[in-house]
């Protein structure tokens, strides 16, 4: 790359690096600082000797292996462009999935809500329903068991803007977080549990190399941390509160039957895009 290089000629450098035009944009617009209608307007500009060099460092770490949003420190889901980093799950599009089911059940309370995501890691569902749902009369609350990650979330409340003062973040272990006035008033409770099994042998090495395995894997086949959630639900939601969880691929069965043995009602098994089981609702 030499100094006198174009954003048209680096971003042709960068596609044959990775093999892959679009993420090669998206490294060639972040070091720009450019949208993409802004990027295409300035490929015939010069590329600045900082901005090169954020370019090769992050062509270098995404040759190494790293994941592309980890690379960027952001990745956008639903409305939000949120900051990512190795301290959290990376958004992916069956969690927008998941968000939008909590916003069905969430929208409907009257006159107030209150909306609960336990493990929030980046904060990605339930700053999407703090941002999506009315501004007067919702609280959210978001949880996680590492301060870490809720840093991340902090971060990114401040992408929702005036919303952000509807959101509470409280640190502790699923429900253990949440102060006791709470109990039995919750409209919504919504999460993305950690749901594989240490021993899945299937997670692609990218996943169990870059992302923390506290927010993937969970002892007793990848159900541990459901069966806790799930067994505290009645406790927490109000008469017709709703619980909205993230689940494998393969556990639609068992989820189904701990939502009932769990005394719920109403109980679904929604699908992704993929036509796999991936969604579990049930009532109160």
């Amino acid at each position: 790359m030499s100094d006198a290089s174009s954003w048209r000629e680096v971003l042709a450098d960068v596609t044959a690096a990775l093999g892959d035009e679009r993420e090669a944009r998206f490294v060639c617009e972040h070091a720009a600082g450019l949208d993409a209608t802004e990027f295409n307007e300035a490929l015939g500009d010069a590329v600045t000797q900082r901005m090169g060099l954020h370019v090769q460092n992050m062509v270098g770490r995404r040759l190494g292996g790293e994941p592309l949003q980890y690379v960027l420190g952001r990745w956008a889901f639903r409305h939000l462009d949120l900051l990512v980093d190795r301290r959290v799950l990376i958004p992916r599009p069956e969690t927008e999935l998941v968000a939008e089911a909590a916003l069905e059940f969430a929208s409907v309370a009257r006159p107030t809500r209150v909306v609960v995501d336990l493990g929030t890691g980046s904060g990605a569902i339930g700053l999407s329903l703090a941002q999506e749902l009315p501004l007067t009369g919702t609280t959210v609350w978001l949880t996680d068991a590492s301060p870490d990650a809720l840093d991340v979330a902090r971060a990114n409340v401040a992408g929702i803007g005036r919303a952000g003062a509807n959101v509470r973040i409280v640190e502790g272990d699923w429900y253990a977080a949440l102060p006791e006035s709470l109990r039995g008033t919750v409209d919504v409770i919504v999460a993305n549990p950690p749901y594989i099994a240490q021993d899945d042998t299937a997670v692609e090495p990218s996943v169990v190399g870059y992302e923390p395995h506290t927010a993937l894997f969970a002892d007793d086949n990848g159900l541990a941390a459901l069966r806790t959630i799930i067994g505290g639900a009645r406790h927490w939601l109000n008469e017709n509160g709703t619980i909205v969880l993230e689940i494998g691929h393969r556990q639609g069965i068992v989820i189904r039957d701990m939502l009932d043995a769990a005394g719920l009602r109403d109980v679904s098994i929604r699908r992704d895009l993929a036509g796999h089981d991936r969604i579990a609702v049930a009532r109160a």
